[in-house]
């Protein structure tokens, strides 16, 4: 008795089902590539004023002065994340804050966050010491703006504000005005991204 194999007749797609297909894809493509390239988004009700750039750009590469007066530039800070606060003494969210970005600060030690607290006004490295001190942050030390670059370099007209850096030298977030930079999910927050690899731009 014959024997009848039964064989699958693949057919080729129609031209209008490849297309449909192939604009599906380029879509699907586009939404992965154009959105943030870090793990930036969604940062919690703490955070709720951080915004992440669509577009992230290298950060202007200027000069601040620790407490002794030696300049370093930000691009020495690279290969960590950075968070550069700009504050003032006269600026009172600022310093309400300072506490709340000394325990950030203690809480990821030497995780591959280094946090930068610039003093933008007028103080000296003596009254900068002297009033962190007195606000409980005195763990981030003494940073100045000598030049008085910083506001003029990040656009940055209003205090406080907080910029994110990566570890290639990229602004990625900021944050304009406070935040609870202490609260424990902003502490789980920056802990994920610290253990995230930024994706490098095209």
């Amino acid at each position: 008795m014959p024997r009848f194999v039964a064989k699958a007749v693949l057919k080729p797609l129609p031209a209008a089902a490849l297309a449909a297909a192939a604009a599906v894809l380029v879509g699907v493509l586009y939404v992965i590539l154009s959105g943030p390239v870090h793990a930036v988004s969604n940062p919690p009700a703490a955070l709720s004023r951080l915004q992440p750039l669509r577009h992230p750009h290298l950060a202007p590469d200027i000069a601040i002065a620790d407490g002794r007066g030696r300049l370093k530039m930000l691009d020495a800070f690279r290969g960590h994340y950075l968070l550069v606060n700009l504050w003032a003494t006269w600026c009172s969210p600022c310093v309400r804050e300072l506490p709340a970005l000394a325990a950030l600060q203690t809480a990821l030690k030497g995780r591959g966050l280094d946090i930068v607290a610039v003093n933008v006004g007028h103080a000296d490295a003596k009254t900068i010491r002297v009033f962190l001190a007195a606000h409980q942050a005195e763990s981030l030390g003494v940073w100045r703006d000598p030049a008085h670059a910083f506001i003029r370099s990040f656009d940055a007209y209003g205090l406080p504000t907080s910029i994110l850096i990566d570890p290639e030298g990229r602004e990625i977030a900021r944050v304009v005005g406070t935040a609870k930079w202490d609260a424990p999910s902003a502490i789980r927050y920056f802990r994920h991204l610290l253990v995230t690899v930024p994706r490098p731009l095209s």
